[in-house]
């Protein structure tokens, strides 16, 4: 499992991604939101009134979220407990700094995944020094964080996480497909051997994968919302991340990584 750092904690949060956050109504929200103003949704102690009915009410998007417990960090470390209720100067830079720190947070979940794959040993090293970089980042004080230059720091990291997921790749006997970045929307897909592919930022929204093969492929930041995976084999692919599960649909034939959780509404 992920380290407990990296694992949204929202008791100990101060409801930042029902705050911060924009969204438009949609197939994924109910209404409008703009960032900086609370969810209608919010309680007085900061959890959702309808969190257990998400999806019934028209929020799916609300699901599928992820901070990658950056809204511990910023509520617990990054201003010491004090809430933007109680501290309401807090609350411009408090709600500037989340999704800086969630960006932070999700580049640490990737490093450290390929820092558990024995087969991305060769650039272990820089990993390392990648992940205390980043640590060091986590704890900056607030106005610095306001001002970081995410997209530098991910470009930087991201060197080294094509490296990882290249190695893992690698292990795959035979020829590899290549579908970074491409468009496969609808696509079908179904059975298909993608076994050692790469499908880093491929737009896979509403394709057919139903019993693929994707075993040991790389899809960071691949786009699976309403992608049928049902009855593929999902085991030992590089960076797939709980967000892309809930995005997707499935069933009981799907095989994951032991580390991800298989989404409720695919028991529906």
């Amino acid at each position: 499992m992920p380290p407990a750092d990296l694992q949204a904690d929202c008791a100990q949060c101060f409801g930042l991604c029902c705050v911060a956050l924009p969204f438009a109504a949609s197939n994924d929200f109910a209404a409008d939101k703009e960032g900086g103003t609370p969810c209608a949704n919010l309680q007085a102690d900061f959890r959702c009134g309808i969190h257990d009915r998400l999806r019934e009410a028209g929020f799916r998007g609300c699901t599928v979220f992820d901070c990658f417990g950056a809204g511990q960090q910023v509520s617990q470390v990054t201003f010491g407990g004090r809430d933007w209720r109680q501290h309401p100067d807090t609350a411009r830079q408090m709600f500037a700094v989340f999704p800086v720190m969630r960006q932070l947070h999700e580049l640490l979940a990737y490093v450290t995944e390929a820092l558990d794959r024995p087969e991305c040993r060769p650039v272990h090293t820089g990993l390392r020094t990648a992940l205390a970089d980043l640590e060091r980042l986590t704890l900056s004080p607030a106005d610095v964080l306001a001002e970081l230059d995410t997209e530098a720091v991910r470009q930087e990291v991201n060197t080294l996480l094509l490296r990882a997921g290249d190695l893992v790749r690698a292990g795959v006997p035979g020829k590899k497909k290549n579908h970074r970045g491409a468009d496969l929307f609808g696509a079908r897909l179904r059975n298909a051997e993608l076994r050692g592919a790469s499908l880093r930022g491929a737009c896979l929204i509403a394709a057919d994968l139903s019993g693929a093969d994707l075993r040991s492929a790389d899809v960071i930041g691949a786009d699976f919302r309403d992608a049928d995976l049902s009855g593929a084999d999902l085991t030992g692919s590089v960076f797939l991340t709980q967000i892309q599960l809930n995005a997707a649909r499935g069933d009981a034939r799907t095989a994951l990584p032991e580390s991800l959780a298989r989404p409720a509404h695919w028991q529906e």
